[in-house]
């Protein structure tokens, strides 16, 4: 009995229950919130009781009248649990406390300041075991320049974390490119900084590396957004005066909502270079905003050059190392055209607006037209623009909507395959009523009105027809926009009408042929 008294002496404590107490405590906290470092908190719990627990077997060793064993190792392990508690309360501080005070701190700030605890706390429990200190540290200054020697590597990390977070060369977040290798910092530790790629790797830098070379921070600037310069390239022939190239694809870019390309500096086209090979070589400039996304926007911006291009009839060029010349069959070429009107054909005959026409018209018409695509977030047609033509939409959806003049948007309705709209500018020389912009990637055919103008002369009577059609259109915008009832709309579709004719008659200089 007087065994386990003496034991259980030595190993309780007044201060144990508390000790205790507090570790459960803290380590509730860091389950809770922590639960991406659980693992991490097992393994540190692990420890304090493994260390309890030789605490415990001291006291036994104690009860035995092993004195001096017993003191010596029950010294050993109040150590490591001290440890181990100074661990959890460095994780409780950083991890928990100073972020909910809006304090985030790097890792190595964390790691250092735990190390110096450590530290402290062996020297005082030393101390307090009888230890002169002093005479340690005179009498081990050869083996502490032996240790810091074999140690050079391993404090030149430490050194070089500190100096990183020192004069700020490298923060969390930033995203850096040391030689080949490009990615956002998630961790500055003690001895590495963690990089994260995009291709989901984590590269590990020792610090001392990145103190000794060269790295570049990406889009950082003083007092400027993060944002990253990007180059999108392509190719045009040299028949293609550069001014038009520029303004074409500069117009298609600047008037797009791109997800990721900052307004501000706005992006531009530059000519780079014209060689002997037939092309010249353009590159669109831009502003990246997230850096993750850099090859999506790079795809999207050449997307949106591609269909800005076609729609102006400038094509590509592409480098050419030998050349094919294939003579097709004279009938077969006629087949396909052939194939190609009739397809245009039946997609005009589904337009109200040419309903009216007969085949050959409709054919006259479809030999014409001109295949215009645009990327998802082009504006197709912009309010009080003139342009004289239409859009019919073969693919994709666009949406109509109204300015106002407090620069908000009122949608109308949205346009789907088979639908046609800007027949007013076409026919009657008016701005754009409202604007379209493409949902999803469009495909239309546009018909100008040098297209049609042919066609009216021949058969004025056509114009007539048209009249009633675009009166019952401009109708029914108004009745969405000002709420008119049925009767008071035909009303004004009746009067609506005459004007529209008077006004299809002087854009296309029919006089008084209707």
């Amino acid at each position: 009995m007087n065994f386990w008294n003496t034991a259980i002496g030595f190993f309780w404590r007044d201060e144990t229950l508390a000790v205790l107490g507090m570790v459960l405590a803290i380590a509730a906290l860091l389950f809770h919130f922590r639960k991406d470092e659980r693992k991490s908190l097992f393994n540190t719990l692990g420890f304090f009781f493994a260390c309890m627990a030789g605490q415990f077997a001291s006291s036994l060793m104690h009860a035995l009248e092993f004195t001096r064993a017993s003191e010596v190792l029950h010294e050993v392990f109040v150590i490591g649990a001290g440890i181990a508690i100074i661990r959890l309360w460095g994780e409780l501080l950083f991890r928990i406390v100073l972020p909910l005070a809006r304090l985030s701190p790097p890792r190595i700030t964390e790691d250092i300041i735990v190390i110096i605890a450590y530290i402290a706390w062996g020297m005082v429990r030393l101390r307090y075991a009888g230890l002169d200190l002093g005479s340690i540290v005179a009498t081990s200054a050869m083996m502490t320049a032996v240790v810091a020697f074999a140690m050079q590597d391993t404090l030149g990390n430490i050194l070089g974390g500190l100096a990183l977070q020192l004069d700020n060369s490298v923060e969390i977040g930033d995203w850096i490119k040391v030689d080949d290798i490009a990615g956002k910092v998630v961790d500055i530790r003690w001895r590495s900084t963690l990089v994260e790629t995009r291709n989901w790797e984590t590269v590990v830098f020792p610090n001392s590396q990145l103190m000794k070379n060269k790295f570049v921070v990406l889009g950082r600037r003083t007092d400027q957004p993060v944002q990253w310069r990007r180059w999108v390239w392509f190719n045009v022939g040299l028949d293609t005066l550069p001014t038009k190239v520029i303004s074409v694809v500069e117009e298609s870019i600047l008037q797009t909502e791109i997800n990721n390309v900052a307004k501000n500096p706005p992006p531009n086209c530059v000519l780079m270079d014209m060689d002997n090979k037939g092309y010249a070589r353009y590159a669109i400039r831009y502003w990246l905003t997230d850096l993750l996304q850099d090859d999506p926007t790079d795809a999207a911006l050449r997307w949106h050059i591609m269909t800005a291009l076609q729609r102006s009839g400038i094509k590509l060029a592409m480098e050419e190392r030998s050349i094919h010349i294939t003579k097709e069959n004279e009938k077969y070429e006629e087949v396909v055209r052939n194939r190609e009107v009739l397809l245009r054909m039946k997609t005009l005959r589904r337009v109200e607006l040419f309903s009216q026409m007969t085949d050959e018209e409709l054919k006259a018409l479809a030999e014409r037209l001109k295949y215009s695509p645009f990327a998802k977030g082009n504006i197709i047609s912009k309010q009080g623009t003139i342009a004289h033509w239409l859009y019919i939409i073969i693919n994709g959806e666009t949406e109509v909507y109204l300015e106002t003049p407090g620069g908000g948007k009122r949608i109308i309705r949205a346009l789907g395959k088979g639908s046609f709209f800007g027949e007013m500018g076409m026919m009657t020389g008016a701005p754009r009523a409202a604007s379209v912009v493409a949902k999803t990637d469009v495909e239309c055919y546009r018909v100008d009105k040098e297209m049609f103008e042919e066609i009216l002369h021949a058969r004025p009577t056509i114009a007539d027809e048209m009249s009633q059609i675009l009166a019952v259109r401009r109708a029914e915008l108004d009745s969405a926009l000002l709420d008119i009832d049925a009767e008071s709309a035909q009303k004004e579709i009746s009067r609506q009408r005459g004007e529209i004719l008077a006004t299809i008659k002087r854009f296309f200089g029919l006089g008084n042929q209707v």
